[in-house]
This record gives structure tokens, sequence and C-alpha cells, in this order.
């Protein structure tokens, strides 16, 4: 439970530091190992639906790298060309497989072929398991042959919790009702559900009021982002 005291504002940088375990904590631990250049690199698949943390995972694995002096990129698969950056030790991210096109599934086939020549890392992620992604047949084996972690989503319970825990530390008091009604009618991924948080806690101050029922539906009706 101790990261749910830290930074998660909604404009937060996706850090390792600031994802919230949760059900994940095997997955958050090998994304840790997979940081320091290893004789024998160890690739990482992560899958999971919309929404579950994966590109987080990714950027805030790219910035670690990054921080403890190794090489590291991050890439969408929309913006992988014919080719992909190659470099010794490098920390290679590549979110969103099943968006690859196919010149772009053949550069991630030739970096897997070469990453343990030049000692490089490949975490990538997708929407499904390895077995279920439309890429070409060699590619989905590749990837298969990585360390396969499902980034499962936050529960209702996780979901109270980080409320309960960002409320505290701005010094507000939510209701039970009230986290209650967010997480039925609002969006329900962290993202949102913090920028709910904000603007409830910019309602409060500037009205001078307390957090209540009406205020909450009022500011769910005022933007239909949240």
């Amino acid at each position: 439970m101790k990261q749910l005291t830290l930074d998660l504002r909604a404009d937060a940088p996706p850090l390792l530091e600031n994802f919230v375990a949760a059900s994940n904590a095997d997955l958050l631990a090998a994304i840790y190992e997979a940081i320091p250049v290893a004789d024998v690199p160890q690739h990482l698949f992560l899958w999971g639906d919309a929404g579950s943390g994966r590109s987080h995972l990714l950027r805030g694995v790219v910035t670690a790298a990054a921080q403890a002096g190794r090489p590291a990129c991050y890439m969408q698969a929309a913006d992988v060309a014919e080719t992909l950056p190659e470099a010794p030790a490098l920390l290679l991210a590549v979110d969103d497989v099943e968006d690859l096109n196919p010149e772009a599934q053949i550069a991630l086939f030739r970096a897997f072929n070469s990453a343990r020549g030049q000692g490089m890392t490949l975490i990538t992620s997708g929407c499904a398991a390895p077995l279920h992604l439309n890429l070409r047949e060699d590619l989905r084996t590749r990837i298969g042959q990585s360390l396969i972690f499902e980034v499962k989503a936050l529960n209702d319970d996780d979901r109270l919790l980080i409320l309960d825990a960002q409320a505290a530390a701005r010094g507000l008091r939510l209701d039970p009702e009230i986290t209650q009604y967010l997480l039925r009618h609002g969006r329900r991924d962290l993202t949102s559900l913090l920028r709910t948080l904000d603007a409830l806690d910019t309602a409060s101050l500037e009205r001078k009021r307390a957090i209540t029922l009406p205020l909450l539906r009022e500011i769910l009706q005022r933007d239909l982002n949240l």
C-alpha cells in the first residue's frame, strides 16, 4: 500500500515510482530487474486492456533506464518505420505492437534477432497475449519467448484506496457516498478519477464549501470528459 501515498496527480509524469502496483507487484519487480544491463538480456511483453497502465510502465522504465545511464528509447507502434534504433546495451520499448505495419513488424523481428549480440533489452506491449496478436508468425514467436505479464487493471477497492489517500494528501474529506457515486457514474480509469478529484478540490476552494454529492454531479455534468 506504500505506493498509494506517492505523487499520483493526473498530470504527473509516468514514472515507475508513481505506478500503483496493486495486483501487479511481480510485474513491477520484473520491470525494475530489466533496467540494468545484463549479460543475457531478458525481454518482457506486457499485455492488458486499454487504461491498464501498459504505456505508463513502458515510459517509466525508459525514464528509469536513462536516469541510470543506460541508453533507452520509447516508441509507439505507429511511429515505427522500416528500421528501429539499435545500439549496444539499448533498452528499447515498443508500445501497442498490434498496430505495427508490415514493414515495422519486420524491423521489430530483426531487433529481436540482433538484441543478444548487442546486449539490448526489448520491452513490448500489446492489447492481448501473443497467441492472439495479429502479427507475423515469426514475430509472434519472438515476442512469445519474452517474459509475459498481464497488466491487471485496478479493482474498485484499489480505486477507493487511491482516492481516499489522494484526498487526505490534499486535506479533503470525501464521504463514502461521493466516492461510490464517482465510481458508478464517472470514468473509471485512474487518470480520469484523479482529474475529477482535482476539479472537486478546485471547486471546493473557489466556492469555500465542502465537497458534496451535488457538487460532484455538477462537475461530472459540466465536463463530460471526466
